[in-house]
């Protein structure tokens, strides 16, 4: 299997990094693309080939090791705060700069491209317009308009597409072992999202929610209800984030008293309070960001159910995205006109 397998429905971005590889090479790309589309994996697809000797064949050490993100001359900035800040971009610059370690070229990844601090896209333009010649920069974000003009009009642009529900139904029949009836419903909820697709096909967990947000227009009969399931899915989402953070932060304290000797001298030295304030600094934005996800997907599948609900009451013979509630859809659309979904 070579890197380029795991691309789900991008065939004409293959080519076009694949013309790259073989010759038509730039120091700075722009990809794009919706959430879930693929770009973080086209990066690393195309940082993998430009390393392999093969033009990423996905067997060799190369490919490997940009894989699981241990590759000397492929370095990764992904984030879970809400911004990426100056300091961050000042050092990636300056690795940047240096000589690869192997024969082939630095790569700089960066996933959220869009979080880049206005100071922190400024150092970075700066290396973009005097490029090192054996550095290439990989930009990740979901529009062009997301990023500095003087960014995007110095790299080469890529435009990943929202892959179709037969696509990611195959991918996760073939890659990842699902059952076909389990990869097609995981490949219409997710609405072509790999990430969300893999996370329904898995987690019965994360199945189970979805269902609790997608039920919710049937319960909304008055004011009150609405008010009532608005405060059920913002209290769903704080509850989310701050399961996934608790484990986390623990791991991250413990690691930072071990790294002051708090574990071993019962005694907190100098220094340990500063950088403490900033861990629990860093670890809420962590929670904010990952909140304000929740409930950014959480809308989104919200608004898969009135798109169901229009595509019934208009006619029309679409696929239902929510297939499985079609009969609670059909009776929501009698209850309900056009318009009013709308």
């Amino acid at each position: 299997m070579t890197v380029w397998d795991r691309l789900v429905g991008q065939g004409p971005v293959i080519e076009q990094l694949q013309r790259a590889v073989a010759g038509e090479m730039t120091h700075a790309w722009l990809i794009t693309g919706p959430p879930g589309s693929g770009r973080s994996n086209a990066a690393s697809a195309f940082a993998a080939a430009l390393q392999c000797a093969q033009g990423g064949c996905g067997d060799c050490v190369e490919c490997h090791q940009v894989a699981i993100n241990a590759h000397p001359d492929v370095r990764l900035v992904s984030t879970e705060l809400l911004s990426i800040g100056v300091d961050e971009v000042r050092e990636l610059v300056r690795l940047g700069a240096l000589a690869p370690a192997g024969g082939g070229m630095q790569i700089v990844i960066i996933e959220d491209s869009d979080r880049l601090t206005e100071q922190a896209a400024n150092a970075l333009l700066k290396a973009i317009e005097e490029p090192n010649e054996r550095t290439a920069w990989l930009l990740c974000a979901p529009t062009v308009e997301d990023v500095l003009p003087t960014i995007r009009s110095r790299a080469r642009h890529v435009v990943l597409s929202t892959p179709k529900v037969e696509e990611v139904t195959e991918f996760l029949v073939v890659h990842e072992g699902i059952a076909r009836e389990v990869a097609a419903y995981a490949a219409r909820a997710s609405q072509g999202h790999i990430g969300r697709a893999k996370a329904l096909a898995h987690d019965d967990e994360v199945k189970s929610r979805r269902r609790e947000v997608v039920t919710i227009p049937m319960k909304l009969d008055s004011q009150g209800a609405a008010m009532i399931q608005a405060a059920n899915l913002a209290a769903v989402a704080q509850e989310d984030a701050e399961s996934l953070s608790s484990q986390i932060n623990a791991k991250e304290k413990e690691q930072l008293d071990r790294s002051f000797g708090v574990m071993d001298r019962g005694r907190k030295p100098r220094g340990y309070a500063p950088a403490l304030g900033e861990l629990e600094k860093a670890q809420k934005a962590r929670a904010t960001r990952r909140q304000r996800d929740v409930v950014d997907r959480s809308l989104i599948d919200l608004m898969s159910v009135y798109r169901d609900v229009l595509t019934i009451q208009l006619g029309t013979d679409a696929a239902l995205v929510n297939e499985e509630l079609r009969a609670d859809l059909t009776e929501l659309g009698r209850r309900t006109t056009p318009e009013v979904n709308l």
